[in-house]
C-alpha cells in the first residue's frame, strides 16, 4: 500500500498504527505467494488456518477470550479487512466472516457460548458464519420463515437459509429463526447450530463472480439446546442489528483495501507505459482519472474511519455514520476499479490480472450487508429522524 499518511490522521492510536505497520508487513510476507486454486473452499480454510496461526483473528474477540484488546476495536478490525483487502480479496473474506459469525457471541452472549467459541475461532480452530437471509428474505429481515419451537430443554429448527457465506465449511452458525413472541422482525431469535447437530444439512454450493464459498444450508427437525440461543427470545433482530452496526463499516474498509490496490496497480502502469512518445500519465485525461480516484479513496477513507472511531469512542449506535461509510466507500471502489481497469487498457481485462480481479471482487460488497439502496433507505431515516428531533 502505497499511501499510508491516512494513519497519521487523529482517528488512530499509536497501538493501532503499530498494529496496522504490523499486518501489512506480514502479509507482504505471507500473502503476495498465496497461490489460489480452483476449489476456494479448501482456499478459504487453508487462509482460515494461516491467518488463525498468525493471530490476525484476534481483533474480532474479548481479551479475555483470546482477543488484543479489551473488547474488539472496530477501527483494528476496519483496519485489518483494508489490509487483506489489498492483498487478497479471500482473505478478506475469511476474516470478516470469522469476526460476523462471532460478534453475536461477543455482544450478546452468555460467558458459557463465549468460553465454547470465542478463543477457538481467534485461534482458526473454528470457522464461524452468520445465517440470515432466505429466499424470501434477505434485506427484509421481518420476512423470515425458519421457524424454532420450544421443546423441553431445547428448540427444534425447520426451515432453509440461503446466500450464506461459508455455508458447508463453517464448524458453527448463528442462526436467526422465527419464535413467535411477536409478529415480524419482533419475533426472532438467534441460535448458534453447530454443523454436526442433527438435522443441520448443508443442501448446495453457489458459485459467483469472485471467490466466495457461498451456498444454501437446511434445518430438518433439527435440535439445538436452550443455551445456545443467544439473548433472550424475540431478541434476534436485535442481535442482528447490533451485530451489522459494528461490522458494516467494515465493509467499506474491504472495499477501501480494493480500491488502494487498484490505484496503485493503475499509478505503476501511467507512469512505465508510454505513448506517443511520453508516460501516459502526462496525458490530462489520464490526471484527471487519478485525481478523480484519490479523492474518492480519501473520501470513503475519512467515512469509514469516522464511522470505527466513533464507535470505538462508546456511541452507542454509529446506524448512519456506518452506512454512509459502506454506501460511499462501495459504490466509489467500484468507480476506481473501473478507472484501473480503463488505464490498464486490454491489461485490464486479462483474467487473473490483479484489476480484473478486483474488478470481480468489488461487485459483492454493494450488496452483501445491505445493498447500496437500502443504505440510502437508511441514511435517509436516520437523517429525518434527527431532523425531526431537533425542531
Amino acid at each position: 500500500m502505497s499511501d499510508k499518511s491516512f494513519l497519521s490522521w487523529p482517528f488512530f492510536s499509536d497501538q493501532c498504527r503499530a498494529y496496522s505497520k504490523e499486518l501489512g508487513s506480514w502479509c507482504a510476507a505471507n500473502l503476495n505467494d498465496f497461490s489460489e486454486s480452483e476449489d476456494e473452499r479448501a482456499d478459504a480454510k487453508r487462509l482460515v488456518g494461516l491467518l488463525g496461526e498468525a493471530g490476525w483473528f484476534k481483533a474480532a474477540v474479548p481479551q479475555k477470550f483470546g482477543g488484543v484488546d479489551a473488547f474488539p476495536s472496530v477501527r483494528k478490525l476496519a483496519l485489518t479487512r483494508e489490509t487483506l483487502g489489498y492483498y487478497s480479496g479471500l482473505a478478506d473474506f475469511v476474516a470478516a466472516m470469522q469476526a460476523l459469525g462471532s460478534m453475536p457471541i461477543t455482544l450478546l452472549g452468555t460467558d458459557d457460548q463465549k468460553d465454547r467459541y470465542l478463543e477457538k475461532t481467534a485461534r482458526g480452530e473454528l470457522i464461524s458464519t452468520f445465517a440470515l437471509s432466505e429466499s424470501k428474505a434477505g434485506s427484509d429481515a421481518a420476512a423470515i420463515e425458519t421457524e424454532a419451537v420450544a421443546d423441553g430443554g431445547g428448540f427444534i429448527l425447520n426451515g432453509e437459509k440461503t446466500w450464506i457465506s461459508n455455508a458447508g465449511i463453517a464448524d458453527y452458525y448463528v442462526v436467526f429463526a422465527r419464535t413467535g413472541e411477536a409478529p415480524g422482525a419482533k419475533g426472532l431469535s438467534a441460535f448458534v447450530v453447530e454443523a454436526d447437530m442433527p438435522g443441520f444439512e448443508f443442501v448446495s454450493e453457489i458459485p459467483i463472480t469472485s471467490p466466495h464459498p457461498l451456498g444454501t444450508i437446511k434445518f430438518n427437525d433439527c435440535r439445538v439446546p436452550a443455551i445456545n440461543r443467544i439473548g433472550e427470545g424475540g431478541a434476534g433482530f436485535k442481535v442482528a442489528m447490533a451485530t451489522l452496526d459494528v461490522m458494516r463499516s467494515t465493509v467499506g474498509a474491504a472495499a477501501l483495501g480494493f480500491a488502494r490496490r487498484a490505484f496503485d496497480e493503475a499509478l505503476r502502469r501511467v507512469t512505465g507505459r508510454e505513448l506517443f512518445g511520453q508516460p501516459l500519465s502526462e496525458f490530462q485525461l489520464t490526471q484527471a482519472k487519478i485525481a478523480d480516484m484519490a479523492t474518492e479513496i480519501d473520501a470513503s477513507a475519512l467515512l469509514v474511519y469516522r464511522a470505527a472511531w466513533a464507535k470505538d469512542a462508546g456511541a452507542e449506535r454509529i446506524t448512519r455514520e456506518a452506512s454512509l461509510a459502506k454506501l460511499h466507500a462501495t459504490e466509489s471502489a467500484q468507480q476506481t476499479i473501473d478507472k484501473a481497469v480503463q488505464l490498464l487498457g486490454g491489461l485490464g481485462v486479462v483474467r487473473e490480472n490483479t484489476v480484473e480481479r478486483l474488478y470481480r471482487d468489488i461487485r459483492p460488497l454493494r450488496i452483501y450487508e445491505g445493498t447500496s439502496e437500502i443504505q440510502k433507505i437508511v441514511i435517509a431515516r436516520q437523517v429525518l429522524k434527527e431532523f425531526a428531533a431537533n425542531q
